[in-house]
Formats: C-alpha cells, structure tokens, sequence
C-alpha cells in the first residue's frame, strides 16, 4: 500500500506546530511565567527551546521521513541487523495512547467550557460560584464522560476522511482560525485599562523578581517548559516527518515549527497577564488560572461572554490540533502494525480510546476514591506523570542515541537526511554537543521530574 503525503509544506508545518501548540502552551505556560518571575523565565524559555528542542525535534523529522513509517515500525527500517531499536516503538506507541486516555478528557473540559461561557453561565457569577461551575463539572461522570466522546468520535471521523481531505485540510483551517482569535484576544487583553503593570511584568526581565522564586527553580521550570511543550520522545513528530517529501531541510522546518509554538506560547502570555494586572488577579495562581480565574475576568469585562466565548474556542482548538495530530500517530501504528485500512484503524480505535479515556473522566467523581499519589491526587495525575516525566525524556534520549550512537543510525546518516532539500542545515559543529552533552541534559531533566514527584 502506498505511503499518503501531504499535500503541502504549509500543512506539514502547521500539523506539527499544531500537535506541539496544545494546553501546555495556553494553559501551563502563562502560570509557569507567573509563578517564576516575568520576563527572565520567558528568555530562559526561549533560549532552552533553541538548545533542546531544536535539535530533537530534527532527529524525530528525520526518523520518520528517512523510514517512511509510523513510530511503530521506523527503528526497524533504519537499525542495523540484530539492533533492538525497533523496541521503542511499541513504547512510542503506548505512549501516545497514553497520552490521549487524559488529553482527550481535558479537551472536553475546554468544549464544556465554550459551551458555559456561550450560554452565559459565568454572567454575574460570583469567585465562589465560578469555583461551584468548575467542581460541579468534574462531578458529573456524564458530562465529563460526554465530551470527552465528543472529542474522539469528531476526532476519528476527521481521520478517517484520510491525510490530505481530512487531517490536513480541516487543521490548516482550525490553525488559522487559532492564530487569528489570539492577536484579537491579545490586542483587547493589551488594551484594557490597568494591563499595563500585566505587560511589564510578563515582558520587562527583572532579576528582583527571579530572586523571589530562585534562579534554580526558574532555570529548572523554563527547562521543563521548553521540553515539554513540544511532545517529543513518542513521536508525535516523527510521524510528520514520513509523510513529507525532500525538498527542504528538516533542521530548517524544525526551526519553522518551533517559532510557530513560541509565538502561540507568548501571545497567549499577552493575553492573559494584562487581563491579570486589570483586574488584580495573583498571575501565577497556577492550574486554576484557565478555569477559575478567567471567568472571573470575563465576568467584568462589557461584552465578557463574547470574550469569554472567543477564549475557550481558541483553547478547544488548541487542544483539539494536538488530538488531531497524535491521533494520527496512533491510526497510522495500526496501519502499518496490522496492514488495515485507514477506515478501520479509526473505527478500532475510536472504540479503544474511548473505553481507555474512561478511567481518567471517571477519576473525578466515581473512582475518586482511587487517589495514586496521595489524598487529593487522581488517575489523571498518574497518567500524566508517567507521559510527562517518564516516557517523552527517555523516549527523547533514545531518538538522540539511535540519531547520534555510531550502534544506532549513527551521526552522518542523519545529518545526510536532516540536511537534504533547501534551508537552514545542521551544522557538523555540533556533533560533540548533541552527542555527549544534551543526552546528560535530557537525563537531568528525567531525574528532576522524578525528584520533584517523590521527594
């Protein structure tokens, strides 16, 4: 069966940005800023993104357009005889379940959410009413449960309509709608009155600040931040990269994608940090900030459903580029697992997800009692855990030796490969770096997570 291809180099870059820009962007980033002191965190960020991100995400392009293969199978195509690579893909793949078991329901969240600020459940909402709406949506398995179907079925169905009519095509729309509700939510966020002090804060490096929550901790969260946001290790990307063809560098589309998820990252910051300051709202309130801080915004904002409104359809669609994305990582393992067709991948799969997302939706209210890491902890918190910290900094590291390790593919295929077509090429320079020195990072990063949970 013959390999689909995109149809674009426009949608290759924004279905990769689109699977990288996702809640972590929206949703942690701004609280992490808040929490860490402003600007310095913001360069921190940026500069960990150019030294981490950059180079993984080329090695993941590379895997899988070299390979021409889904995760599951790429190792397998480019090891040498008796390699055991390939053992990554089965956890590539798991990973990517695992991924949506939670992610699925949080997309939801946001869909619920859209649909509450639309039908004006916020209006004169009070703090301890907005805190009522959120509590009493994670008590209700129906509703949780709900939309977190709503999530899969419209996700597989989008799929299902094959990699250029459906994937392709409806996320180029979805992304380009994304993009131009931020700079409208970002332009009134930065023109209210009092948003000024938001604007500095988020903007102006203030080593004072940084102090404040320690130049460790703020090294350490911009490092996290910079890794995470852009979902390696599982390849969420790698996937991408074997549907496209060699006319540009991958180093340079790498480069392409990661402006694009700096932007959405910082403009959401220019959202939320002048709403903040103009209402006297503590910015690194931390995960509440999207769900229980915001309404309250938009509760005093004139024409605050309509804002509010925009708000969670740029969320819901932020969320949704990512379930679209990794999705097509998972039909695309049981295509080329089994030999199945696309259709029936998705029909398979949309009934596995569903039924694997269960646990998480029902983690809030029926099985709540079930509590992994403690009293106040939830199924999801296990989930994300082991995805987060587990399985994208390990999954990374095995990308960098295979990419790197003269037992693996080895440096000079992949630099052969990265560095085919027109743009921006890796430079030999490196080789030392990304061999012996961002393999210690990525594992530092490892023990940190896992520091940082138990202890």
């Amino acid at each position: 069966m013959e390999r689909e291809q995109l149809g674009s180099r426009l949608g290759f870059i924004l279905l990769s940005a689109g699977c990288a820009i996702g809640i972590g962007n929206v949703w942690k980033f701004p609280y992490m800023v808040g929490q860490h002191g402003g600007g310095i965190f913001v360069l921190l960020y940026i500069f960990f993104l150019i030294i981490l991100g950059l180079p993984i995400m080329t090695m993941e392009f590379s895997v899988g357009r070299a390979s021409r293969k889904s995760p599951i199978r790429s190792f397998q195509v480019l090891e040498q005889p008796g390699q055991k690579w390939h053992f990554h893909g089965i956890v590539a793949m798991a990973g990517n379940y695992l991924l949506m078991m939670f992610y699925s329901v949080v997309a939801g969240w946001m869909l619920y959410y859209f649909y509450l600020t639309a039908t004006g459940a916020f209006d004169g909402a009070s703090t301890e009413e907005v805190q009522a709406i959120f509590d009493q949506m994670l008590g209700q398995p129906g509703i949780l449960v709900g939309c977190m179907a709503i999530v899969v079925i419209v996700g597989m169905f989008i799929n299902s309509m094959g990699l250029q009519n459906g994937l392709e095509r409806i996320t180029k729309v979805m992304m380009l709608i994304l993009l131009a509700l931020m700079l409208v939510l970002a332009v009134h966020s930065v023109l209210l009155e009092g948003g000024r002090e938001g604007l500095i804060f988020y903007l102006k490096p203030d080593i004072g600040q940084t102090r404040e929550s320690g130049l460790g901790n703020t090294i350490v969260g911009a490092m996290n931040q910079a890794f995470f946001t852009l979902s390696l290790g599982i390849g969420s990307m790698a996937i991408f990269g074997s549907y496209i063809g060699k006319e540009h560098t991958l180093f340079g589309e790498s480069i392409h994608v990661t402006v694009l998820d700096t932007f959405v990252a910082l403009i959401a910051g220019l959202i939320i940090f002048p709403a903040c300051s103009a209402f006297g709202v503590e910015a690194g309130s931390g995960p509440k900030l999207i769900f229980l801080t915001l309404p309250n915004i938009f509760n005093h904002l004139p024409l605050g459903r309509l804002w509010g409104s925009l708000f969670f359809v740029f969320l819901t669609f932020a969320a949704f580029s990512t379930v679209l994305a990794v999705f097509e990582n998972i039909i695309s393992c049981g295509m080329d697992l089994t030999g199945c067709s696309r259709k029936k991948s998705c029909a398979v799969n949309l009934v596995l997800l569903f039924v694997l997302s269960l646990p998480c939706a029902l983690g809030f209210n029926l099985w709540s009692g079930i509590q992994p890491f403690g009293t106040g902890s939830t199924i999801m918190d296990v989930e994300d855990f082991i995805v987060s910290n587990v399985l994208l900094p390990l999954g990374s590291l095995v990308y960098l030796l295979f990419c790197t390790s003269r037992h693996g593919w080895g440096w000079e295929s992949f630099r052969e490969e990265a560095n085919t077509g027109t743009g921006a090429k890796i430079p030999n320079a490196i080789r030392g770096y990304c061999t012996y020195i961002l393999p210690i990072i990525v594992l530092i990063i490892f023990a940190i997570g896992v520091h940082d949970k138990f202890f």
